[in-house]
Formats: C-alpha cells, structure tokens, sequence
C-alpha cells in the first residue's frame, strides 16, 4: 500500500456507459487540472485509466471523476487499485501529461451485444446551434457531431470505440478537424465521430432506378438536395431517407393522398404510421402533450413516443394512425432528419424502410434494389442517400408515458446497446447466461460480470432473414464470450424458432413457461423480492400441460404467485375463462373467430341475440356452420384463457375490425374507441367463479382461486348493443370492468398472503406485464384501481411489456437461487373460495 502522501499511481478499470460518451477527454481535462500524468484507454468493455501524482491529487480526482461525468455517461462504483511510483518525477514513464488511446480492434458484425459501445443519440444543443449559425462553417451540414452527440451503435465496426473502428474511418480529418480533435480545450477533443463539408460524408439524390438527380438551378449542396426532396415531398413523392439505423420512406403528413399511396405501395393498410417533425410546438394541432411527454421527445434517444390525440380532432391527419388513439410523434435523430424536417416545415410520415414483414434496408444499392425500380412494384420514388456507410439496422425506439414516466414499447435505436439499469434486489446478480425471448418482437438478452444487455428489437422471426439474423448474433457471442456462459434460455413452446434454436446451440437449454417469464421480467427490472403477484394479461403463450392433462394449455389472462427458493416457481392463481378459438392460429389475425368462440362458449342464447349481429354477419352461412361444427367437435379449436383475444373478440362485437391487418390491431381500434368516449360511470361484471365452476378447474394446472368470468360481461356488452349503444361507450366500459376485475382479484390474493408479512412497507407489490398492458387506457386505469385497494403497482418501463421484454424475465428464471430446469407451473393443491 504506498503512504496516503506523496506520489502514488492509481489504476482503474471504468464500466458502465464510458464510450463514446466523451470520457476520456473528461479524464485528460481532470488529470491536467491536477497536474496528474498517465494514459486513459478505451478497452473491450470497460476504459482503462493509469495516472500518476501526488496521492492527494489523485484522491481528489477520484471524488471529482463521478461528479462531473458528460451528458450520456453512467458510471458504474469503482475500485481504485493504488501502487507506488519512483519518487522522480523524471523517472516516470508518463512525461507528456495524460495519453488517449484504444485498444486492440475487435471485429463486429451486425452483432445484437457490443459490451463497450453506446447507443446513437440526436443532435445536441451546440450542435444545432452551430448548424443553425450562418457563420459557422458547419453551417447546414447534414453530418455534424460531437462528444455529446452523433452516430456510435449503427456506425461501429469493431470494439472498442474508436475513429478508426467506424464507418467513418476513410474519411481523414481535414487541417481544421485534426485541430479540433487535438485540442484540450476544444469541445470536439477526441470526438470520434467529427467531420465537415470539407472532408466528412455527403448527400446524393437519386431517382426510383438508381441514378443521379441534378435539379435544375440545383448547384449540388446538401442544402439544394433538401430543397429538392422538400419540393418532391410537396408535390405527393414518397421519399426514401438513409437514416441512422436504416432507410425511412417519408411523406407530407398532411397529403391524404400521398399517405394513401405510401400505404398501397408498402402494403400496409390501417397499421399506424409515426410523424416526424423540427419541433414538439408543430405537434400542437394534434396532439395533447405534457412536460414529461416534452422531455421525452427532447430526449437524445429520439424515440418515437405515442402521444395522446386531442379530442374532437380524430379527423385530422386521419390516414396516419386510423383507429388509433395515440399518434406517434419523433423528433430529428440526426442532423439530416432536422435539416429536412425544418425545411418542409409541416409533418412528415416517416416509416421504416422495407417491404412490409421485411428487415430494414441499410445500403443505398439494397435499398434502390428493394424499394425502388429493381423491386418491380416500387415503393419509392426517389432516394436521399449519403456515403458513410451504416453498419447494422436498428429499427426506432417507441414509449409511452404512463404515471409521469417513460416505458418503453420497442428498445431498439438510442437505447440499445447499453446495457440495462437495473433496481438492486434479492442480493443477486445474472452471469453466464443467454437468453432468446420469444418468436415475436424477437429481442435477446445476455448476462455477464454482472451486467444485462437487451439486444435491439429484432422483429418477427418468422421471416427467414431476421432469424438468420439471430442465428448469427448467436455465433458471435459464442467466439467472444462461449466459454464464459453456462446455459441458454429459451419460450417453453416447443413451435418457436428460437426454442429449436437454443437447442442447437453449445450451452445448456433451459425452458422457461411465457407468463412467469413476463413477471420475472418486472421483478428483475424493480429489484422487487419474492413472492410476487403478478398479472400476466396478453395474446397468448404456451404452458405445458400437467401431467396426464392431454395437451398444452394456452394462457394469456392470468394472475400468477411467482415464488422463490423453497416455494413453487409459478402458482396460477386467476385465469380467465377458457373459451375457444376456432382455426387455432388463424384465430389470432381474425377477431370474428375469437368473437365466434366466445358466443358459443356461452351458448345458443348468445349465438341468437341480436347484439351478436356484426360479428356473425362478418361469415358466410357456410363459414359459420363448418366454425361452430368444428367448436363442438374439439377440431382445431384449442381453448385459451387469452385476454388479448378476449379483446379481439369485443373488437368484433363492437364492428370495429373483423380481420386484422396487422397483430394487435383489435386491441388497439378497441383503445381507440374507449378513448373518444365521454367519461361515464359503471361497468358490467366479471365475476371470480369457484375453480370447480369451469371443467378443469381442480385439476393440476387450473386456478386455485377461481376463474374470471367472461359471460356477464358478455350479457351486457350484447344487450348494450342491442340497444343501440354507442361503440365507444361500450368499448370504454369494457375497459373499466377489466381494471376493476383485476383489482379486486388482486387484492383478494394479497389478502391470502399478507399473513405470511409479504406485504412490506406501502402494500403489497402487483406486477403488470404481458402485451395487453401496451394498452395506455387499461394500465392507467389498473394501476389507479391497484392503489385505491391499498396495493403497489409495478410494470415495465426499461423493457417492453409485450414480448420484447422476456429475455430479462427468462435470464432471472434460470440463472438465480431459484432456478427451475423446467421452468413450468406448479400448484400448491390449496382450494380456495372466492
């Protein structure tokens, strides 16, 4: 240990967000503040700091580090390993103050974990004042950043983060630059990511085949090339953007027809389309927006967030978002998104870049060839490119603001790849793990030195590329990290790609039930201990029959006990009435099937009433025989406690969409209905019936406390519409009868458990995961019932609810003191009464 005065070394090993964030200028600026010399390096995972001094300098730049880090940064607790140094200052081998540098290239691909690097971020207030300032020679350039701001994720080739491991590296700092870049005092010291019109990338124009477009009186900038792409968009064009993580297809907002087109050509009928635009105020007209939905916006992740429509004006803007009650609003997340979107100035749609259900294209000649004339049915009509190269796609990020906070609904572009901050609970951290979530909003995980990385929203699997995709994201975390991980988890649905793919993989398999994996996912996100109730609400995920139960159950309306070391893993305590779907899977993009289950799961009664017109209507006579034969009859027909279909099948009911266009559209047209209804009191019932009630009920598997009945509500939604009840009267009464059923089921299960002292400090604990809570109206409206029943409700905001976030949850299923190598439900055999 060298003496607490006179010269010393220190040697720190800094993790957590330290790359690319300007924290090695912020050490060089500290250490020459201090009179300190060393070197700061940018390592595989971590910066690497050695200084030398006088040990009371060196202790107070270990109190200043931490205060004082760049907007971006996170630091996480260090461990200060101090040694001696020679007593002469000239014997040091540190004698040009402090040194920058980065480690040894390590090769990326399109790799889904890079444990160094950081996410992409927008422009941040110097830079657009610079690209706002006539006098600045960045003035208009499309390409400016700095420490605080600019591409990093999308453009890295190889870790650690450094100029030369980007798509940036063949293009050389001009004069002006490299002084920059070397000069302490600048705000661009080692900023890696710098360039000017002199020598960084530029813009080109093309038309639908690929070729050039020069303008006439056009001189070639990059403010001339805008100019023309605002005069096309103007004029109906749809234009295809090369953005930060892939090509975006653009119209005028305002231009019913163009967004017609756009939706013809894209093949995308009623999905939701998001706007972008230079500044929230131009989002006034539309949309109610908040502080904290201000801030959210502002926010140098740039994501899309779902802002509230104001009431009374759903017609305007009605083919970008019909049905819905949100409109999805970004601002520029790069300085070409500003430039152009301050130039056209009124809203522009802006969409991913690829044929529907496809990857995100990513180089201009792809794109050209996907998009444009090669596609032979083109959807572009002509292309903003540029020549600094995009190094893997990542689709935009979406949230939404429940109870003042942000919570993510895809994690992907300004958020991925850092890893998660996770609340500290239960003593324990992840390590050796990877994680495959689920098929769909496919998003995988891995958990080392006890840190978690959420891969970036991929998508559906389903799509051959996008799981080859996966498959080798999967390669590479075995060559970097292979020897270090001991087990890989996976959805317990032997159908799932990602199920037969972890079998194919090096590590240990571990199946993990879908629902238990969605409230470990809270649990890990808030540090919240066991046991833990949790509300499993969503479309549908598989659990494994029981033993001599006859198949697979599909469940998606439950509420769970989630138990820890010595109690069961997963005690299903709630679950929706069974009812069932007739077709299976084609059940799921077809709510009248859902709706055409549920009538005759109720019976003839319901099937005869004449509020159950619109959805019988939706089938030919023939159709409608041949489903209700095939109900009565067990043939392909499996029955699902699925609140998701449960609200397709009112969806239905109510006419609001018969066959989906896209996944969750029911859900959501449903939302959207409740939203536009004057606020009333009332709600019908949906009553808990003892577990013996419903066939099944008592057997291994089934609830323990009841079953949530369905068929009152059904009486009254169909009497209501019988009547003539306004759809979204019903559709918002819906939504309240299901908050207040969740409450109320809740808090009847923590009453069971509040002898065991469960309850804590402020009441016990409620987790809300599942797809369903995508659903602002019926979160908002649980939560707000959760507490009036003395209850604290959780749910995610670092990691989607739906699918998206089950990495985490499967992470914590396998890797704790609980772990379970099965990973399914279990019961306790208790028989309780409702």
């Amino acid at each position: 240990m060298p003496p607490l005065a006179g010269r010393a070394q220190l040697h720190l090993e800094c993790r957590g967000v330290v790359q690319g964030v300007g924290f090695r200028p912020l050490v060089h600026r500290l250490a020459r503040d201090l009179d300190l010399h060393g070197e700061v390096e940018n390592g595989p995972g971590a910066v690497r700091l050695r200084l030398e001094g006088e040990r009371p300098s060196l202790e107070t730049f270990l109190r200043r580090l931490p205060r004082q880090l760049p907007p971006g940064a996170r630091l996480e607790p260090l461990d200060p390993v101090w040694s001696a140094a020679a007593t002469d200052p000239a014997a040091s081998p540190f004698q040009a103050g402090v040194r920058i540098t980065a480690g040894q290239a390590r090769p990326l691909s399109i790799d889904l974990i890079a444990s160094s690097l950081v996410a992409d971020r927008a422009p941040c207030r110097a830079c657009r004042a610079e690209l706002a300032d006539p006098a600045d020679r960045r003035f208009g350039y499309p390409f400016i950043s700095c420490c605080d701001c600019g591409p990093r994720f999308s453009i890295a080739t190889a870790e650690p983060w450094a100029r030369a491991h980007t798509t940036l590296a063949p293009f050389a700092l001009c004069p002006a630059c490299r002084r920059e870049f070397e000069d302490p005092s600048d705000r661009r010291f080692h900023a890696e990511t710098i360039a000017c019109p002199a020598c960084g990338p530029r813009l080109a124009l093309l038309d639908g085949a690929g070729a050039p477009l020069v303008d006439p009186g056009g001189d070639g900038s990059a403010a001339a090339l805008i100019r023309a792409c605002c005069s096309r968009l103007a004029a109906g064009e749809i234009l295809a953007l090369q953005g930060v993580g892939g090509f975006q297809l653009l119209v005028d907002a305002t231009n019913a027809e163009a967004v017609a087109r756009l939706r013809q050509r894209k093949r995308r009928p009623a999905k939701p389309f998001a706007l972008l635009v230079a500044e929230a105020d131009a989002l006034a007209p539309f949309c109610v927006i908040d502080a904290a939905e201000r801030r959210a916006l502002a926010d140098p992740a740039a994501p899309i967030v779902l802002l509230r429509r104001r009431r009374g004006a759903t017609e305007a803007l009605p083919g970008v978002a019909p049905g819905s009650p949100s409109l999805g609003a970004m601002l520029p997340a790069s300085p070409l998104h500003l430039l152009l979107a301050r130039a056209c100035g009124r809203p522009l749609v802006a969409t991913s870049g690829n044929p529907s259900g496809e990857p995100l294209c990513t180089d201009p000649a792809e794109a050209v060839e996907r998009l444009g004339g090669g596609a032979g049915s083109p959807i572009a009509d002509v292309f903003l490119v540029h020549d600094r190269a995009i190094a893997r796609p990542l689709d935009d990020s979406v949230l939404q603001l429940i109870d003042g906070r942000p919570a993510l609904l895809r994690r992907a572009r300004g958020h991925a790849p850092e890893p998660l901050a996770l609340a500290a609970g239960g003593g324990w951290t992840p390590e050796g793990v990877v994680a495959l979530g689920g098929d769909l909003k496919s998003a995988p995980a891995l958990a080392l030195d006890g840190r978690l990385w959420l891969a970036p929203h991929l998508g559906d699997l389903a799509g051959g590329r996008l799981l080859s995709r996966l498959a080798d994201g999967l390669a590479a975390i075995e060559r970097r990290w292979g020897g270090r991980l001991t087990r890989i988890a996976c959805d317990a649905h032997p159908g799932y790609l990602s199920h037969q793919l972890a079998a194919d993989q090096p590590w240990p398999r571990r199946t993990v039930q879908h629902h238990r994996a969605h409230g470990l996912a809270v649990l890990a996100e808030h540090g919240l201990s066991f046991p833990l109730l949790a509300v499993t609400w969503d479309g549908l995920g598989y659990a494994p029959a029981p033993a001599g139960d006859g198949g697979p159950q599909l469940w998606g309306g439950e509420l769970l006990l989630l138990g820890g070391p010595g109690a069961p893993p997963c005690e299903r305590l709630v679950a929706l009435r069974p009812f069932p779907l007739p077709g299976g899977e084609r059940a799921m993009a077809e709510p009248r099937r859902a709706a055409l289950g549920l009538l005759a799961a109720a019976g003839s009664r319901a099937l005869d009433h004449p509020g159950a017109r619109p959805s019988l209507a939706a089938f030919t006579t023939g159709e409608r025989h041949l489903l209700l034969q095939a109900i009565t009859s067990g043939c392909n027909a499996p029955l699902s406690t699925s609140m998701g279909r449960l609200f397709d099948a009112v969806a239905s009911l109510l006419d609001l969409v018969q066959v989906q266009s896209y996944e969750g559209e029911g859900g959501l047209r449903l939302q959207g209905a409740a939203a536009a209804a004057v606020p009333e009191p009332g709600r019908w019932f949906l009553p808990l019936v003892p577990p013996a009630a419903i066939k099944g009920g008592t057997a291994a598997g089934g609830p323990s406390l009841g079953w949530l009945d369905w068929e009152p509500l059904l009486e009254g939604l169909l009497t209501a519409i019988a009547a003539g009840s306004p759809p979204a009267l019903c559709a918002a009464r819906f939504h309240h009868t299901l908050a207040e059923a969740l409450a109320e089921t809740a808090a009847l299960a923590a009453g069971a458990m509040a002898p065991s002292g469960s309850a804590g400090r402020g009441g016990v604990p409620v987790a809300l995961a599942g797809g369903c809570f995508q659903n602002r109206l019926l979160l908002e409206a649980a939560i707000t019932a959760l507490r009036a029943r003395g209850l604290r409700p959780f749910w995610p905001e670092a990691v989607p609810c739906s699918d998206g976030g089950l990495a985490l949850g499967q992470v914590w299923a396998v890797g704790g003191p609980w772990a379970d190598p099965a990973g399914g439900p279990t019961t306790r055999g208790r028989d309780h009464a409702p």
